[in-house]
């Protein structure tokens, strides 16, 4: 930030300081606040998509063999992938606002509670077996975005990057293939998201 103030350029980072220095729109913190947000969600969590998406693809191989003879599969297989295992671990935290009993659990009024998406979109009572990868499965909704008023701003764009990103995977690499054992790949885990460290493949 120091160094846009100093050197401007025509990018998103300089547009938003130009803002916050007219003072009546963005203030210090909600500027670091908001650039956080959009290496968070505008980058972070479409690549995690994308590597973890092609690791689950080489775990299955017959629903990529599947997925690279039918192209038009790859909207549906998007939506299995951020089902299955999106990068999204939680949703942010929710507050009780009375006491209620929650799936057997009491809360009182002001408990927090932190929405678990990966349990969510694996509920046996909204998926048949949820526990499976099935790129043609027939999904009305997951919640690896959210949902409601907490639904993700960005799910759109996600999703057209998911596609495009998929659909050039299939078509340029067919015989992708991991480059290390598969006890190798390394992960990065945190509260809200897991994600891949590398991705060694070969193709």
């Amino acid at each position: 930030m120091a160094d846009k103030r100093k050197h401007p350029a025509d990018d998103l980072i300089s547009q938003l300081i130009a803002i916050e220095e007219e003072g009546d729109r963005l203030s210090e913190a909600e500027l670091i606040s908001m650039i956080t947000l959009l290496i968070f969600a505008g980058h972070e969590t479409t690549s995690n998509l994308i590597a973890r998406g092609t690791l689950m693809l080489l775990d299955h191989p017959e629903q990529w063999e599947k997925l690279k003879a039918d192209l038009s599969l790859v909207p549906s297989a998007l939506e299995e992938l951020l089902r299955f295992n999106g990068p999204a671990t939680i949703a942010g935290p929710r507050f009780a606002i009375k006491d209620i009993e929650l799936a057997g659990q009491q809360l009182k009024k002001g408990d927090i509670v932190f929405p678990v998406l990966k349990s969510a979109n694996r509920d046996e009572r909204q998926f048949t077996e949820p526990e499976k990868l099935d790129i043609t499965r027939k999904i009305n909704r997951h919640l690896a975005f959210g949902h409601g008023i907490h639904m993700c701003l960005g799910a759109p764009l996600a999703r057209v990057e998911g596609e495009v990103a998929f659909a050039t995977l299939l078509r340029r690499m067919p015989n992708l293939r991991l480059s290390v054992p598969r006890e190798s790949v390394a992960w990065n885990f945190t509260l809200s998201s897991q994600g891949l460290a590398d991705l060694p493949v070969a193709f």
